[in-house]
């Protein structure tokens, strides 16, 4: 045998080992709110999505993105889908928003496309059977248990508010936690649904305040929960806690209104300071690209991104092959350990721990649970000055 022969087998080897793996290409799809009023927390999972294609790159994966925005509009969510389908893509991240993830969800298994969801928390996205479409996050039902064990935890509340606005997030999560507030035996003492982007919110918020409540359960994107708060302080709510559903409460622009954010208390997917493998080290990179902190929605993005292309460049780009892989495979990196799994009426569902953080001082600081805390909450939230 020549040396140059006996190289070429030592290479052919190598690339068998496991961890080892030749370059690949892939196709891949991406659904995202670029534009429009979600585009805040869509452009964190853009750079979620970036951050994981430069790391797949060094590993030998090359990802051909095909992006698509669906402005946050379901209709347009479902044609980009269709756009992806027929551009022959292995597989589709997205979309965020949880009336699109739901509508693209039915497309997903029409056409055969393997889709992880990255954000959208809506239960039913994964209790319609759909055997293609895969979710990384917890779903709705987790954000609002999370926060009231921890509520239930720091003290006796009895009583909460609930106000939310009327979207299929909204609908879904609060749905979720006024059914678990009834299992902690808390009264619901107000339960008001609004539209989204409403201007003045004060009268609500008066009537919400009338019944005294010891907790304030509120679910919004980030223009509405910062005027809610705003308006919160106007008209003197003055509850034990103010419990924020994620999406706009976990983000840095209602964590800069520091005379209205201070010590709210908010349910997570992922926090910088969370002992999962990478979780720190993919904050600084990201800080030290984007010049700004990553909400949960980066992070649950980057992971997404990461495991279906990993999964799709091992099939070779065929997609009974990527779904089978995400269906029989395990991870662990920023978001822990990822299982998509059927378990509660749902289907290929990551069983995902989420965490309560609680603005201190401008900083999400983890709270809740224990055994990830990094700081004690404040509680009962402090007199409005």
């Amino acid at each position: 045998m020549t040396r140059k022969s006996a190289m070429a087998v030592m290479l052919t080897l190598c690339l068998s080992l496991p961890g080892i793996s030749r370059a690949a290409n892939v196709k891949l799809g991406f659904i995202n709110s670029i534009t429009g009023p979600e585009a805040p927390i869509g452009e964190n999972i853009t750079n979620g999505v970036t951050l994981a294609i430069e790391d797949l790159e060094k590993k030998g994966i090359h990802v051909e993105l095909l992006k698509q925005d669906d402005t946050g509009k379901p209709q347009i969510s479902m044609s980009a889908m269709e756009e992806l389908a027929g551009k022959g893509v292995a597989g589709v991240v997205g979309p965020y928003t949880s009336a699109c993830a739901n509508a693209v969800a039915k497309l997903a298994d029409k056409y055969k496309v393997p889709e992880v969801i990255p954000a959208a928390a809506k239960e039913d996205i994964t209790r319609q059977g759909n055997t293609w479409v895969y979710r990384m996050n917890a779903p709705a039902d987790k954000y609002a248990s999370v926060i009231m064990d921890a509520a239930m935890a720091l003290g006796k509340p009895k009583t909460i508010a609930f106000i939310y606005e009327n979207t299929d997030f909204g609908t879904s999560t609060t749905d979720s936690a006024k059914e678990y507030a009834q299992k902690l035996g808390l009264k619901v003492v107000a339960n008001e649904p609004y539209s989204k982007g409403s201007p003045d919110y004060r009268s609500t918020l008066t009537k919400i305040k009338g019944n005294n409540p010891d907790l304030v359960f509120m679910v919004s994107y980030v223009a509405d929960a910062i005027l809610l708060m705003r308006q919160a302080r106007e008209v003197g709510l003055q509850p034990h806690a103010f419990l924020g559903g994620g999406a706009g409460f976990t983000t840095a622009q209602f964590a800069n209104e520091a005379n209205i954010s201070n010590y709210v208390m908010t349910s997570t997917q992922w926090t910088k300071d969370v002992k999962w493998p990478g979780a720190k080290d993919f904050f600084d990179r990201y800080m030290a690209k984007f010049g700004k902190e990553p909400t949960y929605h980066a992070a649950c993005a980057y992971e997404s991104m990461r495991i279906l292309a990993e999964t799709a460049a091992a099939a070779d780009g065929d997609r009974e092959k990527t779904r089978a892989g995400l269906k029989n495979g395990k991870w662990d990196g920023i978001m822990g350990n990822v299982q998509f799994a059927d378990y509660d009426g749902f289907t290929n569902q990551n069983n995902h721990q989420m965490l309560v953080q609680q603005i201190q001082h401008g900083n999400y600081e983890t709270v809740y649970p224990s055994e990830f805390a990094t700081k004690k909450a404040v509680y009962p939230f402090p007199r409005w000055k």
